[in-house]
């Protein structure tokens, strides 16, 4: 793994683990997030592999991702701490699901690295018609982009409803 990948891993790790404490929800709170799956893309999506079943592998990591986003989002404690102030927090189910999928991509990325890695998973590309390293990138990266945008999505519609159904407007301009 390189320099960026553990940077971007462990910021990704960090977006849950902050929430442990609890902390304001804002419709700004998406920025982190935004900026980290922006990076994260702009690095690793190289191409969308189709051959063989790179996409069914593709769908089955953004079908594990989407679930443990929405573990995730929907396990966070919220609660309006005061009018229009939406606070969360993450609790232990939250947090460790979080991690655990963020943590599967991390372990599989320095297993794939090892010689045993590489060996078995040249044994079950051919297997399993995975037809190029490319595929397991972008599964792997569309599985973390799954678990942030639908905890974050879960966590802004449930701001929102904490909110009284209304997003909060922006003050108009003096």
């Amino acid at each position: 793994m390189s320099a960026s990948d553990w940077v971007i891993d462990i910021l990704l790790v960090g977006l849950v683990l902050r929430q442990i404490r609890p902390r304001v929800i804002t419709a700004r709170s998406i920025l982190l997030p935004a900026v980290l799956l922006a990076v994260a893309g702009s690095e690793y999506l190289k191409g969308f592999p189709t051959g063989g079943n790179d996409v069914l592998m593709v769908v089955i990591l953004i079908a594990v991702g989407a679930v443990f986003g929405a573990i995730s989002g929907t396990t966070t404690r919220m609660y309006l701490a005061n009018p229009g102030q939406v606070v969360c927090r993450a609790g232990v189910v939250a947090a460790s699901v979080w991690v655990l999928g963020m943590g599967i991509r991390m372990a599989f990325d320095i297993w794939a690295h090892t010689t045993s890695g590489e060996h078995h998973l040249v044994h079950f590309s051919i297997h399993h018609s995975i037809t190029s390293a490319d595929a397991y990138s972008t599964a792997f990266v569309l599985m973390a982009f799954a678990q942030v945008i639908l905890r974050v999505g879960i966590l802004q519609w449930r701001r929102i409803q904490l909110e009284g159904g209304q997003p909060r407007r922006m003050p108009e301009p003096a």
